[in-house]
């Protein structure tokens, strides 16, 4: 329904058809008025002519003064179709002859509508326009009547007549009414009226048909068909032709049309070749990067290799050279012999030192081992809290002996986290024992648990009020065997375990330093691994 009422065919039929019934209305109107004007016009002129049909037919009795047979015309000519009644008035207003025989002898009000015309003045007039001697009015019976006056004047017959001679001074001797029915020519209009209305409504009725008919068929087709080509366009289908079936705006529309829906299928396919072209270069600069990349990747790792072999060889190198010394020395001294005890225990304690050195050097291997190759993870539901309480108490007796201040606050409702409780201890227990130590005159050392409901994370933050890390310093804190302890003292493999750790866990490490407040490290550990992990 709204479609409809929204159509252009529509709207532009109910604007002429619209107009149409404006103009036929106009039309049917003022041809009626005038038809009607017409009407009246013959009837005034008929009765105009019966008027003085009557006065002529009257005149040779009245100047013989034979009432009886001036009685005899009137009612004879009264009786006759269309005639309603005839009175003749004297000077004084007295009714002298009437077809109705009640009104004879009776006198008629000058005021009255049918003597006003005269009587308006002081002084009668003597001669009236037609207009001014007609009036119409209703009857008894509700029909209109039309009612016209004549004068009678006083004519030299009439004046020299023997019989009932009169003055030259009379100019009127009396009024002549007739009355005609108007019920015939207001049925006759009445009739072509109706037959005028319905003429009138079955021409409308029939041009609008046809109008609309024509709109439907010269405006609404080709504007559907329009919209149904665009709407295809729209969805893609370029190959939609709107048939070009004329010659005139909508025609050249159509034209236009379809040329435009061929330039963008041609766009399209060149799109879709260039886009063909381009995946395909893209595909190929894909396949170089990966072959960069691969073999990029291989040069870091050999340079990786290296890196950590030359760290490697030169943490092994010290013991090592070290080991080697003492051993030249005890040899020496075998072959000497060692005699005094004072060279003996000499050499004992350079045995010592070789064996220090050796287990240095396992150490560095062991966790070099560590670090190469992890160990798999055992998750299973662990308290954090109850995890950070045994750390407490093995890094406990080094903060007694420093002087450092624990504080620590604990979320109660931590739920169990699904992780290696051992691992977490060790990354834990590397993070405060590098606390600790960063604090050798004392300090307080802060410890927090929290839980992110939200995103199901626990966090454990461990600040320190110590030096802090210098910025060209943090960014390789995680790096293998990058250390800023004093030679002996540490092997720089301790925070890379523990970030290892954390990221089998699915977790993360945070860290922030300032040379004024000290570090703060936050292990980021979800409730639940990302992924299964291999027993």
């Amino acid at each position: 329904m709204m479609r409809i009422t929204h159509s252009l065919a529509t709207k532009l039929t109910a604007c002429v058809v619209g107009g149409m019934a404006i103009l036929f209305s106009l039309y049917g109107y003022w041809n009626l008025r005038l038809w009607r004007q017409s009407q009246q016009e013959v009837i005034f002129q008929s009765a105009d002519r019966i008027n003085d049909i009557i006065r002529r037919s009257i005149r040779y009795s009245m100047l013989r003064n034979q009432r009886e047979e001036v009685f005899h015309i009137i009612n004879t000519i009264g009786h006759e179709n269309g005639i309603s009644r005839i009175r003749i008035f004297n000077k004084e207003g007295q009714i002298s002859f009437s077809t109705d025989d009640k009104e004879v002898g009776q006198f008629v009000d000058k005021n009255a509508e049918a003597c006003y015309a005269c009587h308006a003045q002081a002084q009668p007039l003597a001669r009236l326009d037609r207009p001014d001697r007609m009036r119409i009015y209703k009857a008894r019976d509700g029909t209109r009547v039309l009612g016209l006056i004549r004068p009678i004047e006083n004519e030299a017959d009439c004046s020299n007549a023997a019989c009932h001679a009169h003055t030259d001074g009379n100019q009127v001797l009396g009024v002549l009414d007739t009355n005609i029915s108007l019920a015939a020519m207001d049925l006759a209009v009445a009739q072509h009226e109706r037959r005028a209305i319905v003429f009138t409504a079955a021409g409308l009725l029939a041009v609008s048909l046809f109008t609309a008919w024509l709109i439907w068929l010269t405006v609404h087709k080709p504007v559907r068909k329009l919209t149904e080509g665009t709407r295809a366009v729209a969805q893609g289908h370029l190959d939609y032709i709107l048939p070009e079936t004329s010659q005139d705006e909508i025609g050249s529309l159509a034209i236009s049309f379809n040329r435009m829906t061929q330039e963008l299928k041609k766009a399209q396919a060149e799109n879709q070749q260039w886009t063909q072209t381009l995946e395909d270069r893209v595909h190929q600069k894909t396949g170089e990067l990966e072959r960069a990349y691969r073999s990029l990747t291989q040069s870091e790792k050999m340079a990786s290799l290296g890196k950590l072999a030359a760290v490697v060889a030169h943490e092994i190198n010290n013991p090592l050279a070290g080991i080697l010394t003492y051993s030249k020395l005890i040899s020496r001294m075998a072959d000497k012999g060692f005699g005094e005890n004072k060279r003996l225990n000499e050499a004992k304690s350079y045995l010592q030192i070789i064996e220090g050195e050796s287990r240095r050097c396992g150490s560095i291997v062991k966790n070099l081992l560590t670090f190469a190759r992890q160990t798999p993870i055992n998750p299973q539901k662990n308290d954090l809290n109850a995890i950070i309480e045994r750390c407490l108490l093995l890094v406990g007796h080094q903060m007694t002996l420093q002087g450092v201040e624990l504080e620590k606050k604990f979320e109660p409702q931590l739920p169990p986290l699904y992780c290696d409780a051992g691992q977490v201890q060790q990354a834990l227990l590397v993070i405060l024992m590098n606390a600790v130590e960063a604090m050798p005159h004392g300090g307080r050392l802060g410890i927090e648990s929290a839980y992110d409901p939200a995103h199901r994370l626990g966090r454990v933050v461990i600040s320190d009020e110590g030096p802090g890390i210098p910025p060209e310093v943090l960014s390789h804190i995680f790096e293998p065997f990058f250390t800023t302890k004093d030679e002996g003292k540490g092997t720089g493999l301790g925070l890379p375990i523990a970030l290892g750790i954390v990221q089998q866990h699915g977790g993360t490490i945070e860290v922030a330093s300032d040379a004024q407040k000290g570090t703060v490290f936050t292990v980021i550990l979800p409730e639940e691994p990302p992924v299964k992990i291999a027993d």
